[in-house]
């Protein structure tokens, strides 16, 4: 019987040869999932989009908390898609925020980490959360403020 805590896998494909020969990634992006399927291409298209600007390495670390609609289907599907980038962690039950994002950290592999949710109210788009990440400062922690949920934003 397996362990409700513990994923099935990663649902990482094993490493191709090219893969083993990259490097290991500067970023890691943790967020946590749970019945997210109808945002969750955008949140694609728009967090690749900012992470491929920034033209480090990186991975994304999603972990599915058990969720009920097509969210685990559109994870696995992204993985297929970005398979150097996309990483799968898949709960068989809901166990909360916390401990989706602990079982992500457990498994980060970039210098850098950082958190977001999954329903798209924080902007990938916007510089100021990623600016730590482009810079030399010695800071270990970094916030930004966002504006409120529905607000217009630039860009996004």
């Amino acid at each position: 019987m397996r362990n409700a805590m513990s994923p099935e896998a990663d649902r990482a494909p094993p490493p191709s040869p090219s893969l083993s020969l990259s490097p290991p990634p500067y970023l890691s992006v943790v967020i946590p999932v749970f019945n997210e399927a109808e945002v969750l291409e955008r949140l694609f298209a728009r967090l690749t989009a900012v992470l491929d600007w920034l033209g480090r390495p990186y991975e994304i670390i999603f972990t599915n908390d058990g969720s009920r609609d097509d969210s685990l289907d559109l994870l696995r599907d992204f993985q297929r898609r970005r398979p150097r980038e996309g990483r799968v962690i898949d709960f068989n039950g809901n166990f909360g925020q916390h401990m989706a994002i602990m079982a992500a950290f457990e498994r980060v592999r970039g210098e850098v980490v950082v958190t977001l949710d999954a329903d798209l109210q924080k902007y990938p788009s916007r510089s100021r959360p990623w600016r730590p990440v482009t810079t030399s400062s010695e800071a270990s922690a970094a916030s930004g403020r966002m504006p409120p949920f529905g607000a217009s934003h630039p860009g996004w």
